[in-house]
């Protein structure tokens, strides 16, 4: 499933790098209404988990998956995997307005769950989760793909959390990507059901201004939302902006859209630049835009010493699954703390929430 047309179907693969051995942590996937599931599932397996059942109710979902995974037993219910006492975690990519009570579901039958992003469309939803995270002390985990399945990603946080560009001041995130309108679902233009576009692919954007930034909290200064070119689909917001101030004193400023044009070679140009007070970073992370450069995945650094631009494709790798592994077995959290996975989601909430419609002029 990896290619580069649109996002809804990239699946990153990476080298394996195993964790646990074979049967040590089983899991499962369920609801395949995303094409994330199959990044979610290339992460883990590649960490050393297995994969044991899958199940949708759609039949021709559970077809396609098998193709990537024909090892997994199909079951006839979701019941079916939360009755089987060795699946430790389920993996999900539902339409998101039910990846909240999904997931509320999978904890209290004992399971960790790991949901595709964004993990809730409501505050009322976040709030059953949170309340259900104490309640069973199971995980909610979130797949931020944008960094936690990008390398140039991963490095930067290094990078940041080693002290090479000093404290930082701004985060910038860039988020385009390509509409594909006619491969989309019909839940894709249902306001209800997406969640609006700074809740779905904006959800990205937030968690990675916490991660770089530092800051545990953020008040929300601006938002705007706008359907600037699909009028035919008048719930689709193909454009989204936000600007955030966090508890530490840094800025955050996000831009997602639906504009990818036909001619790039990939599903979006994704971009984040990183201010410190002794240099920046750029991420190029899927394309390195006419330069002639070979691979996509970029990291730029500039600080006293001079200029860098590493390319750190297949060099990096992605952690994070086999960190999430780990913390579900031990009951630990590196790989992402609980409360960081649902403040990245209040925030997306409250942007929405807060964010002006704008209105083109014709």
């Amino acid at each position: 499933m990896t290619q580069k047309s649109d996002g809804m179907t990239y699946a990153p693969k990476g080298e394996a790098r195993h964790v646990v051995k074979p049967g040590e942590f089983v899991f499962a996937a369920a609801h395949l209404d995303h094409g994330h599931i199959f990044g979610q599932c290339n992460g883990l397996s590649e960490a050393g988990g297995t994969l044991k059942w899958v199940y949708d109710p759609d039949p021709e979902k559970v077809r396609i998956f098998l193709k990537a995974y024909p090892h997994a037993k199909v079951a006839h219910s979701l019941e079916e995997i939360l009755n089987d006492s060795e699946v430790r975690l389920v993996a999900a990519a539902a339409i998101p307005n039910r990846r909240g009570p999904l997931g509320c579901r999978v904890m209290r039958a004992g399971k960790d769950y790991f949901t595709d992003k964004t993990p809730f469309t409501s505050f009322a939803q976040l709030e059953e989760a949170q309340a259900t995270v104490l309640e069973t002390g199971r995980k909610y985990m979130v797949y931020f793909s944008e960094r936690l399945h990008v390398e140039s990603a991963m490095y930067a946080g290094d990078l940041v959390h080693g002290g090479a560009i000093g404290r930082v001041i701004q985060v910038m995130g860039l988020g385009p990507h390509r509409l594909s309108k006619a491969s989309r679902p019909a839940w894709f233009f249902n306001r209800e059901e997406y969640g609006g576009i700074l809740c779905d692919i904006g959800s990205h954007q937030f968690e990675q201004y916490l991660y770089y930034s530092g800051a545990k909290d953020a008040t929300v200064a601006s938002a705007a939302v706008g359907n600037f070119a699909n009028p035919e689909t008048p719930e689709l917001e193909d454009f989204g902006e936000a600007s955030l101030v966090g508890d530490n004193g840094t800025s955050n400023y996000i831009r997602v859209d639906w504009f990818t044009p036909d001619g790039l070679s990939t599903w979006g140009d994704g971009r984040t630049i990183i201010l410190g007070t002794k240099g920046y970073i750029e991420l190029r992370k899927y394309v390195d835009v006419a330069t002639g450069s070979p691979g996509k995945d970029y990291v730029i650094l500039v600080d006293d010493k001079g200029e860098q631009k590493i390319n750190v494709e297949g060099k990096v790798g992605f952690r994070f699954f086999g960190e999430l592994i780990l913390d579900c077995l031990n009951r630990t959290e590196k790989a992402m703390t609980q409360a960081h996975a649902f403040k990245a989601a209040e925030l997306c909430l409250k942007a929405q929430a807060a964010a002006r419609v704008l209105t083109p002029r014709l």
